[in-house]
């Protein structure tokens, strides 16, 4: 169990575009404001949950020309991502937000996020707990990540509002644009090298 809490903390806390939109909405409109959004994400999170539960994900992702569609769409947005935080220059590149997004922005985005299917699989395809108690173990799944994924996203929304408050040397701000936008590389490659095997 303690293996699979360090996993759910791990994958949920690296940069994706759920996080990353997070600290966005923070650092445009506050934590409070924020607030919304989270809530969306964590709606559409468990929906995108129950998708891969239930099979409903994995039927559609059956068809190898749907799935390699959404493969490449996804690797691609990914690619799209790393690069526009790694190319920022000197301001930490969390993703702007354009205009005050509420419940339906996030439970949209969860949708649509390919990090959120990847990691979803891992977590109730992996990591074994009971033998013999399926419901059991994935009741206490959804209640574990649930538990962990709440205060990262919160952390995150704060972070978003107070990172853009401090006067950070332009060189660290460059060293943690590279360091998210390696972390979403990483993302790319595992997805390509699981797909490929």
């Amino acid at each position: 169990m303690a293996t699979f809490a360090l996993a759910v903390f791990l994958l949920i806390i690296t940069p994706g575009p759920g996080v990353l939109s997070t600290a966005g909405v923070g650092a445009a409109f506050g934590f409070r404001a924020g607030l919304r959004y989270v809530l969306g994400l964590f709606i559409g999170t468990n929906l995108v949950a129950l998708a891969v539960v239930t099979g409903l994900a994995a039927l559609i992702l059956a068809n190898p020309v749907i799935r390699t569609v959404l493969f490449a769409a996804s690797a691609l947005y990914l690619l799209y991502l790393a690069l526009r935080i790694a190319f920022a220059g000197a301001r930490v590149a969390f993703i702007a937000a354009r205009g005050q997004p509420g419940i339906l922005a996030g439970v949209m985005l969860q949708a649509i996020n390919p990090k959120a299917y990847a990691v979803n699989t891992t977590f109730f395809s992996g990591f074994p707990i009971w033998e013999n108690a399926l419901v059991a173990e994935v009741l206490w799944k959804f209640l574990a990540i649930n538990l962990i994924w709440i205060p990262i996203h919160l952390t995150w929304l704060w972070a978003g509002g107070a990172v853009q408050r401090l006067e950070l040397a332009p060189h660290i701000q460059r060293r943690i644009n590279f360091a998210m936008a390696a972390a979403m590389l990483g993302v790319v490659i595992l997805a390509g090298y699981s797909s490929l095997g």
